[in-house]
């Protein structure tokens, strides 16, 4: 199974003061460890840029994750990203515009979306979007 890790994981995982024990945070440590493809993507990485301030965390974040496998939209991501959002309103989910995005990355390149966020497994639901079940 290879991830992409949202935003909500990485920076539990990246906070000094926060506890590690979240089973999301769990799963990523095991995915590392074992080796498994977690990739990541532009929106992600952006976000935890500005979630986290100093040159010194800028700099440890940049050099974590440059040794990730990105992924990026293209136009059709999009596109394809709107009409999901669409997709789950219509169904009576919420989607937010960059959550729908990660979720059509994850659809297109066969990626299990590993995030703490309950709208990615409501969006899950009613779409293609494969999220991580805690174990």
């Amino acid at each position: 199974m290879s991830l992409l890790v949202d935003t909500s994981v990485w920076s539990l995982a990246l906070r000094r003061d926060a506890p590690g024990g979240a089973a999301e945070v769990r799963a990523l440590r095991a995915a590392l460890e074992s080796g498994e493809t977690v990739v990541c993507t532009g929106l992600v990485l952006q976000e935890l840029l500005q979630g986290f301030t100093g040159p010194k965390a800028r700099d440890e974040i940049l050099h974590r994750f440059s040794a990730l496998p990105f992924v990026s939209p293209d136009w059709t991501d999009h596109v394809d990203a709107a009409e999901l959002r669409n997709h789950c309103r219509r169904k009576g989910v919420q989607l937010a515009t960059i959550d729908a995005l990660i979720a059509q990355l994850c659809i297109r390149h066969d990626l299990t979306l590993l995030g703490a966020d309950a709208d990615f497994r409501h969006a899950a639901r009613v779409s293609p979007l494969r999220v991580w079940q805690g174990a």
